[in-house]
């Protein structure tokens, strides 16, 4: 069978959605076919953005599905609350989709690994969105780490600080139930998978957590609004090959700045950054290495290629009939670790992870 030059594209939830959409719509190899939404407002903009027929606008995706092949749909973005990650990302599996699933991968580890028993039985593609991977300075440093400049890495931090970024009270983010969490799986998710990354993807093995909410319940009960996800929260992760990585993440805390991201990993041989400048989006990458008898520092000054963006690498993943960088499997990974830090948390002690399946 001939590869299919063109992979045709469906979007679910056009919030966080509307980056995959236009990533589709400006990407030479895929074509967005269809879109669904709960508001009529969004649908309607980016239908005539995206040039998508009225009848390719959905408020249900399992409507949409329905009519995945008549309506030639090879793959399915979830851009969902947290709490719909699994479901739909399933049903776009059983519908014969291709998926790319928002972060986190799921709610906890047992739905992400019926969403990798889905995607196993439909024979389909299963990535998730961890988007730090794809950008210049994670790519160098990839590279970096990968061609053994680090050695052996043994121990690192990694930590996504706000100092006031609660999310609007009353929404999903704030409500376990639809969430799963608070900044240590909406923040940290990122931090915590690109650390283990440009680690090698060791298996992690035990956790050691802590989880506070002073400030956000203060505020919401303030506010008479539900809150009852963590501002705040750190553990210290131990994988089987012997390094050990601190993990932070925080929505409200009385820190130095405004934002603060950052990623350090520690080798026999050198080590590297990956973190924010001043207290935006802008990133800068720099390794420490010791060459004769000298201590080094070298800092990215400009990759000489564009990296691709995640919708690319999916696109290019299916199209080219190979795994994409960011698996279903890594965000299993990722996904244990969340579990065991909040069960830690909760229970003011070590924790074992469970091993992979």
């Amino acid at each position: 069978m001939a590869k299919k030059k063109t992979l045709n594209v469906a979007v679910v939830g056009l919030g966080m959605g509307r980056h995959h959409l236009m990533g589709y719509h400006t990407y030479k190899r895929s074509r967005a076919v269809a879109i669904c939404d709960l508001d009529p407002v969004r649908l309607a903009q980016f239908a005539g953005e995206c040039d998508i027929p009225e009848d390719r606008c959905f408020s249900d995706h399992k409507k949409m599905l329905a009519r995945a092949r008549e309506l030639e749909i090879d793959a399915v973005s979830v851009a969902l609350p947290n709490v719909l990650h699994a479901p739909v990302s399933i049903d776009a599996l059983k519908a014969g989709c291709h998926v790319l699933c928002e972060k986190p991968m799921a709610m906890n580890a047992r739905q992400a690994r019926a969403m990798l028993a889905a995607a196993a039985k439909a024979g389909k593609r299963l990535m998730i969105n961890f988007s730090y991977r794809f950008t210049p300075q994670g790519q160098a440093l990839k590279k970096v780490a990968d061609s053994g400049v680090l050695g052996d890495v043994y121990y690192g931090r990694t930590a996504w600080y706000r100092r006031r970024g609660l999310p609007g009270f009353g929404g999903w983010f704030g409500q376990k139930k639809l969430s799963g969490g608070g900044p240590i799986i909406d923040l940290g998710v990122h931090r915590i998978d690109l650390a283990m990354w440009l680690m090698g993807n060791p298996r992690p093995v035990t956790v050691s957590a802590g989880a506070y909410g002073h400030i956000g319940g203060r505020i919401a009960r303030q506010m008479g609004k539900k809150f009852d996800v963590e501002d705040i929260g750190g553990a210290l992760i131990r994988f089987d090959n012997g390094a050990t990585l601190i993990a932070e993440a925080s929505w409200a805390g009385f820190t130095e700045k405004r934002e603060e991201m950052i990623t350090q990993l520690l080798g026999t041989k050198g080590g590297l950054i990956h973190r924010n400048t001043g207290e935006g989006y802008d990133f800068e990458a720099r390794v420490y290495t010791e060459e004769h008898g000298t201590l080094w520092e070298t800092r990215l000054q400009q990759t000489l290629e564009t990296p691709p963006s995640a919708y690319q690498e999916f696109v290019d993943a299916v199209l080219d009939r190979r795994e994409p960088i960011a698996t279903g499997q890594h965000g299993l990974d990722v996904q244990l670790i969340l579990d065991a830090i909040y069960k830690s948390a909760e229970l003011g002690r070590e924790v074992r992870i469970p091993k992979r399946k």
